[in-house]
């Protein structure tokens, strides 16, 4: 049996995935940031520019209070300015000052950049490779050299290239990574490349850092790894300038569970889902459902006959395991279920019936005709479970209504939102009159305000979030809505709800009066 790959991973989230629009993450965040990705255990951390912003300073300065188990902090920079000394580079001594163990800094690898961006000669851009490197080892600290614009200088001068690369390695680095920054090489170009540096310095000297903004990010990413690199640079859901960097994300399962590698972290990697929601959190995104092996939608199962197929035989439509990476197999139940799908998912929810009863021809039958007016379930489990149950003979509601009213009210300069319900409960009417900033928190708040009193358990339970789709926007005003609501109790729980009419705030109330019968159906 072969030894595995051993890879490094080098997470630069904390730098170049904050250079991402929409991505911003305050010193707190930041090290919250830092000590998850310790724990999940990569083996170097970016933390970002010493010196180039009040941000940075203060994350470096608290950075160095870190009691991190495993990773090695980086903090990035430049190689000294041109016809300087690197003692007097005041950016070098920033590095130095940041107190982190690694540094990492970019050089330029491109003839291009050298003589119009820099406007300097390339033996000079080569001396302040070499200094700084040289200053830094010098200065006690590890030092990987990022070569930025490696693969464009490459086609042009592959000699100037290559030198750059071993300047830095001459001086010291301890590990030369190559930059696609554009981020516009081909697979075929990229492993070519990559296999004449590892066949000239060494696989364990080598490292790629990838931009997707060809959408191949990560199949460069892997690619280089075939071409024998042994370090990986990326950011966690791929954050980055313009389309962004390579995901970590997609990346680590691809490695570690197809191409035959390992790392510190490998051990980990079921926590992988959590640690991509984790980072969303942080940046206030919605998580993007679609992404590969951890995304909501990965391993979920629309289709009648794929449903089918992956209960009985589970590789049959998954690539993976789902548990090896913290996800699972959803079924989804739309206009498109059969039988199966239906089973399946009355069983997740925690039905048992037969898949030749004529019960699920009924349910697929309403299924049908419900998603046709513009009911969704794939995000309201709550309301396909009421629905089952209802056709289960398994549902008594929890109440009845008698009436709502909902007015709306400017106040001055103020708008307010009023909302009257009446229901019965046993027997019992019970009439509330809630206000609030919105029709919809207001009709929320006075139904809870009823119920509370003969289900106490109501008070836990929290509108999480609420979404309006139009169904049919050519009847303009009068268009068909869907409301999806998520709701949350303190126990950790959430489910959602749906409503279709049209009428905006009736559509609300449906996915309302769901929400709140689904977690009195729980106990």
């Amino acid at each position: 049996m072969s030894t595995p790959t051993q890879v490094k991973i080098y997470d630069t989230t904390l730098r170049d995935g904050t250079q991402g629009e929409g991505i911003n993450f305050s010193v707190t965040d930041k090290l919250l940031i830092a000590q998850k990705l310790d724990q999940f255990g990569v083996d170097y951390i970016e933390g970002g520019f010493p010196g180039s912003n009040p941000r940075d300073i203060t994350f470096f300065q608290e950075a160095q209070k870190l009691k991190l188990k495993h990773a090695r902090l980086a903090a990035f920079g430049s190689t000294r300015r041109a016809n300087t000394k690197a003692d007097a580079d005041p950016q070098l001594r920033m590095l130095l000052d940041s107190g982190m163990p690694v540094m990492t800094i970019v050089g330029k690898t491109w003839t291009l950049h050298v003589t119009e961006i820099l406007n300097t000669t390339l033996e000079e851009n080569l001396a302040m490779i070499g200094d700084s490197v040289a200053y830094l080892t010098a200065q006690g600290r590890e030092v990987i050299y990022d070569a930025e614009h490696f693969f464009d200088g490459y086609k042009v001068n592959p000699d100037y290239a290559l030198s750059t690369l071993a300047t830095a390695l001459k001086n010291g680095a301890s590990n030369i990574t190559l930059c696609d920054t554009n981020g516009g090489t081909l697979a075929h170009d990229f492993e070519k490349i990559v296999a004449r540096v590892v066949g000239e310095f060494g696989p364990d000297k080598v490292g790629i850092h990838t931009h997707n903004d060809s959408g191949l990010a990560v199949a460069l990413s892997l690619a280089g790894v075939s071409a024998g690199a042994r370090l990986v640079q990326g950011t966690v859901n791929g954050y980055g300038e313009r389309t962004g960097n390579a995901n970590l994300v997609t990346i680590l399962p691809s490695l570690f569970l197809k191409m035959g590698c390992t790392a510190h972290c490998a051990p980990r990697l079921e926590e992988l889902r959590e640690l991509s929601l984790y980072f969303d959190e942080l940046a206030n995104l919605p998580p993007d459902t679609k992404t590969p092996y951890v995304g909501a939608s990965a391993f979920a199962h629309k289709g009648g006959l794929h449903a089918n197929a992956a209960q009985k035989v589970k590789s049959s439509y998954e690539h993976i395991d789902p548990s090896l990476v913290g996800n699972r197999t959803r079924i989804l139940v739309s206009d498109m279920a059969g039988r199966t799908s239906i089973a399946t998912k009355a069983r997740e929810l925690g039905y048992e019936f037969d898949e030749k009863s004529p019960t699920i021809a009924d349910l697929i039958k309403q299924l049908k005709t419900r998603e046709f007016e513009g009911y969704e379930y794939e995000a309201a489990d709550a309301s396909l479970k009421l629905l089952i149950a209802k056709n289960l003979g398994h549902y008594k509601p929890a109440f009845e209504l008698e009436a709502y009213r909902v007015i709306i009210e400017r106040r001055h300069d103020e708008l307010v939102s009023e909302a009257t319900v009446k229901i019965k409960v046993n027997g019992q009417t019970y009439l509330t009159v809630s206000e609030a900033n919105g029709p919809v928190a207001a009709l929320d708040r006075a139904l809870r305000d009823a119920l509370e009193p003969v289900y106490p358990q109501i008070k836990t339970v929290t509108l999480a979030d609420y979404k309006v789709r139009i169904l049919d926007s050519q009847q303009h005003a009068a268009a068909r809505t869907r409301v999806l609501i998520e709701t949350n109790d303190d126990h950790g729980n959430i489910w959602g709800t749906v409503g279709v009419s049209d009428n905006i705030i009736d559509a609300s109330w449906e996915a309302l009066r769901d929400s709140v019968e689904y977690k009195l159906l729980q106990g």
